[in-house]
């Protein structure tokens, strides 16, 4: 329905659009699509009122997409993301030379005339016929801003935009209604500063304040007289006018912008000939976009952010939603990164472990009792050359992370032993703990019991033959004794260690459940990312409660308003005396046992080694009171078996989680926790188990042998339990970790999912 004047006729402006719609815009408008004179009039008749009245009355100006600032917990700068390279600024903020150069080049009598300039119409269309072609289009600067509005609405999807650039008769006759109607609402003013702030001006700077620091590295308000007649007068081909790419191309556009400046009376004739004569000066400030662009090695954390962004409902119901949200941009994200640790990490990172080396490094660290990540880092850089990556090894697969997260050996055996304490079995358990034994020949599960059914059966042993038993929890513990912990899973079952992990958050890299079978629940032979580990650590430093990580503080608009952001979400794990428990045997790691090369001084601490089959991964998992960090360190691709190799300038002839994981855990920690208070742990009296010299003293024993069916003396391992899915090439349990994209640095595809592996052993 047209608006209507008080008195009840049609207003002006409505009335001269009346009259374009019988007319102008059928015939005559054809001129602003740059069509032969003769084509367009041939049109003449096909245009009436009732088709123009038809047309939606209301423009729809979507919010212009801007840069997103991500920040620390600090507020300093980790990265800019952007679509579209665009920051806006008022009217005020932009040089009057640049305000005058686009008005003269693009449409010099802007202040003149409405929506339609008729004038330019005319000349337009005798220019066309004396032509015989296209020489001149007469769109206003009005219908231009009402075009780069379609482009913005359409976004990256080329299909959109082709529609909202093409040049037909029912396009244009839109953009004129539109043009009417943004005239009438917005005023001359308001009109040029959209118009500056929206349109393109090459190298990927979208309005005039991105493209003044793109090619000036200086703001729009201080833009001179020739600067600004340059970036007016690539608006018309911003690749042919590309200053940067054809110099000689540009200085002849900004040449005819400045005459033409001199022409309308802008400037002086003497002005503008003295500005055609200065050669172009850039200064150019190559474009910042992305997480290749973070801080303090920050990449991974501030592509898990975006992650967090474009998969939580609380920024969105859909993901299309949540999409446009963030490439529209103009955020302020403020994270929970703490810049102390976070340069830590990195430290360490560099002083252990070398990006060319054929093994990685990962490290993640969160705060117990908030689930806020303190730092995470890798020692393969963000990116896309040689040693370099976009897989993040520190989260899951939905995250940016591997296919399936790395097997974690014996740093799972701490969740084992909480679920126990926690079902009521003694800190002082003992079992016998041979050197070498059989699998148990059933095991209690939360449905049908796991059987031995091998032929021969399932066999694993320890690290070394001094170590056996038996053994008490607080020993076995310290040197990782593996047939001790069979042991106890066979008395408890793996139900409890099932409802144990499921309170830590515990999940297999590639999201799914742990499956139940011994050397899963037991010896940690199933992939797990990093920061799942750090968090479910971080609960017994928090005394039983577990919290979700989260990595978002707040979010900003660019009106100011705030966004809602995902929180962490804190439950009780387990009971304050097993968290208490867990940590006073965990300590024992550190201070005696297998991570004494881990151990912090002048604070509490505690962690657990874990070393797998064929030493292809090493870890070590550690907290203080205030702090929990995870290191694994192998081959992302599984393909390394990591003895008589050299990582970080050092040469090991075998690796253990004590003695590479832990030391990158231990100096990171350091640095993360300098000027922070130490703060105890809360302890409980666990008695001494009576020593036995004899049995594999001062050795990280911690390697999980046994843990794949090594005691079959099959080439390799096999793999005797169920639910554990191996890539093509692995050997044994050294299973669910990504095959591509890591092993030489170089972004790959991840490989699917494999096949399911068929296993002698059953659930029944």
């Amino acid at each position: 329905m047209p608006k209507k004047r008080s008195g009840g006729g049609l207003s002006t402006t409505q009335q001269a659009a009346k009259f374009l719609g019988v007319a102008a815009l059928s015939g005559v408008v054809l001129a602003g699509i740059a069509l032969p004179a003769a084509g367009a009039l041939g049109l003449a008749t096909k245009g009436t009122v009732e088709g123009f009245d038809e047309i939606p009355a209301n423009l729809k100006t979507p919010p212009l997409s801007q840069r997103t600032t991500i920040l620390d917990s600090k507020g300093g700068m980790i990265a800019s993301v952007y679509s579209r390279d665009r920051t806006v600024v008022p009217l005020k903020d932009i040089s009057p030379y640049m305000q005058q150069a686009i008005v003269a080049i693009e449409d010099a009598r802007f202040y003149q005339h409405g929506a339609v300039d008729l004038k330019g119409i005319l000349r337009a269309l005798n220019r066309n016929v004396q032509t015989g072609g296209t020489a001149e289009g007469a769109s206003t600067l009005t219908q231009q801003y009402v075009k780069n509005v379609f482009v913005e609405e359409a976004g990256d999807d080329p299909d959109k935009v082709a529609q909202a650039t093409q040049q037909t008769l029912g396009r244009k006759v839109q953009e004129l209604k539109y043009a009417i109607q943004v005239e009438e609402e917005l005023g001359k003013k308001k009109i040029l500063e959209n118009y500056l702030n929206i349109t393109f001006f090459g190298q990927q700077a979208y309005g005039v304040e991105a493209a003044s620091q793109r090619y000036f590295s200086k703001s729009a308000k201080d833009l001179t007289l020739e600067e600004a007649a340059l970036l007016a007068g690539t608006v018309q081909s911003p690749s042919r006018y590309d200053p940067v790419n054809d110099p000689a191309e540009a200085t002849k556009r900004r040449n005819t912008v400045l005459q033409r400046m001199a022409d309308v009376g802008n400037v002086s004739q003497a002005a503008a000939d003295k500005a055609k004569a200065r050669p172009i000066k850039l200064k150019v400030k190559k474009p910042k976009n992305g997480c290749i662009t973070a801080v303090s090695g920050a990449g991974f954390f501030c592509d898990y952010v975006r992650h967090v962004f474009l998969t939580d409902p609380v920024f969105g119901k859909s993901k299309e939603d949540r999409a446009k949200i963030w490439n529209q941009g103009g955020l302020t994200v403020r994270t929970t990164l703490d810049p102390q640790s976070q340069q830590s990490v990195q430290s360490s990172i560099r002083n252990h472990v070398y990006k060319s080396d054929k093994v990685a490094t990962a490290v993640t660290l969160v705060q117990p009792g908030t689930g806020k990540i303190m730092g995470m880092g890798q020692s393969k850089p963000y990116g896309f050359g040689t040693n370099e990556t976009q897989y993040n090894y520190s989260v899951n697969k939905s995250m940016g992370g591997s296919n399936y997260g790395f097997p974690t050996g014996s740093t799972f055996k701490p969740f084992l032993a909480a679920a126990a304490i926690e079902g009521g079995k003694p800190a002082t358990q003992t079992y016998p703990s041979p050197y070498e034994m059989d699998y148990p020949d059933t095991v209690q599960s939360c449905g049908k019991p796991w059987i031995n059914d091998g032929v021969p059966k399932y066999h694993l042993e320890n690290e070394s033959e001094s170590e056996k038993g038996p053994y008490a929890l607080k020993e076995a513990m310290a040197k990782s004794v593996n047939t001790y912990f069979v042991e106890m899973l066979q008395d408890i079952g793996m139900c409890p260690v099932s409802r144990m992990t499921d309170k830590l958050g515990v999940v297999q890299g590639d999201g799914t459940k742990l499956p139940q079978n011994p050397s899963t629940l037991t010896l940690g032979s199933n992939g797990l990312s990093p920061l799942t580990m750090a968090s479910a650590y971080a609960a017994f430093a928090n005394r039983g409660t577990f919290c979700t990580p989260i990595a978002i503080e707040s979010v900003k608009k660019a009106d100011g308003s705030s966004l809602p952001v995902p929180k962490t979400t804190c439950s009780q794990a387990m009971s304050q005396t097993t968290a208490d428990t867990v940590n006073t045997l965990l300590r024992g790691v550190v201070d005696s046992g297998t991570g004494q090369q881990a151990g912090l001084q002048s604070r509490d601490n505690a962690g657990k080694t874990g070393t797998t089959d064929a030493r292809k991964n090493a870890w070590f998992v550690g907290y203080t009171p205030n702090m929990s960090g995870a290191v694994w360190v192998g081959s992302p691709s599984q393909s390394v078996e990591m003895e008589n190799i050299t990582i970080g300038g050092v040469y090991q002839s075998k690796v253990y989680g004590g003695q590479v994981p832990g030391p990158i855990w231990r100096d990171a920690m350091t640095g993360a926790l300098s000027g922070v208070a130490a703060t105890p742990f809360n302890t409980v009296d666990i008695p001494d188990p009576q020593k036995n010299d004899d049995r594999g003293k001062g050795r990280d024993r911690g390697r999980d042998k046994g843990q794949h069916g090594s005691g079959n003396k099959k080439p390799g391992g096999g793999n005797p339990f169920p639910g554990m899915s191996i890539p093509p090439g692995t050997t044994g349990g050294d299973n669910g970790v990504e095959k591509n994209g890591g092993g030489t640095g170089t972004a790959q595809t991840p490989a699917p999912p494999a096949p399911r592996a068929p296993s002698p052993a059953r659930l029944i």
